[in-house]
């Protein structure tokens, strides 16, 4: 299935992309596209039942705003320098283990907001990822496996970054990962029996028409299933959390001098298969 959530900020309500294409209403069906209704197998088959039998109104889509695909979520997780070619472009050794930081919530925004350019940034960068979706609560699992077992589904991430901020201000990666709308999410959350392979999505993005990334999640370091495994061991995971998985090679900060970072009036495209395609345009803060 792909669910989504849209309306005004604050106010979306929940949908379905059906396989026609026409998007349906699941308002009369759940309250929300949350944690609590990815953990809850009987109303996620409600939801199914009524998608196969027809039974869903269809929504206008004219001037109809779509939102992040999940509400309510309750912690980003961001694994970083996850793929070999982005490791390779910034001069960096492929790390032993995962590389965790964290977004907080309300970074998150729907995939065809604006993005905001932080006041006095001078390095804001674009990474197209793979966000996964947790379904199951996990704590300590002891295997890939039993990550793959845990995801509820898949999604679109921008994950938007301040060079400067992260990497030169001194401290963690935080500060330069936690400007308002630096993760643009969706626009849909496809359930994980969509996604036969994780390890096999083409992922892409453009700056202004130009193509600067074009990548696959095979050239991850550590694979999903690992991902969540990894993470279970220092922390929780609960129904609703969002892991964002790293970035391929095509970065800014990865590129020659004079490196292209984003400023206001540029526009940023990114895509993966089967997940669809986000559009921001970028405004000063």
């Amino acid at each position: 299935m792909k669910l989504l959530r849209v309306g005004t900020a604050g106010a979306e309500r929940p949908a379905l992309l059906d396989a026609e294409g026409t998007l349906r209403d699941l308002s009369g069906i759940v309250d929300d596209i949350d944690g609590a209704l990815l953990a809850d197998a009987g109303a996620l088959g409600r939801v199914r039942a009524a998608a196969g039998a027809g039974e869903l109104p269809a929504l206008d889509v004219e001037g109809l705003r779509i939102g992040p695909p999940l509400g309510r979520i309750g912690k980003v997780v961001c694994i970083g320098l996850n793929y070999h070619d982005h490791a390779r472009e910034t001069g960096a050794e492929p790390p032993a283990e995962p590389v965790i930081f964290f977004k907080a919530a309300d970074t998150v925004v729907g995939p065809n907001d604006t993005v905001l350019v932080p006041r006095r940034s001078t390095k804001t960068d674009w990474e197209v990822e793979l966000a996964v979706v947790v379904g199951r609560t996990a704590r300590y699992l002891e295997s890939a496996e039993e990550g793959l077992a845990h995801v509820a589904g898949y999604a679109v991430a921008h994950d938007v970054s301040e060079r400067e901020f992260q990497i030169e201000r001194g401290g963690t990666w935080d500060k330069g990962k936690n400007c308002e709308t630096f993760n643009p999410l969706g626009p849909w959350l496809v359930t994980a029996d969509e996604i036969a392979d994780p390890q096999t999505l083409p992922l892409r993005l453009w700056v202004n028409g130009e193509l600067k990334q074009d990548g696959t999640t095979a050239d991850q370091i550590f694979p999903v299933g690992e991902v969540v495994r990894y993470v279970s061991q220092f922390m929780t995971l609960y129904p609703g959390d969002v892991i964002n998985t790293g970035t391929p090679a095509g970065v800014a900060l990865g590129q020659p001098e004079p490196k292209p970072f984003l400023r206001a009036g540029d526009v940023v495209e990114l895509e993966i298969d089967g997940l669809g395609r986000q559009r921001q345009e970028f405004k000063d803060a």
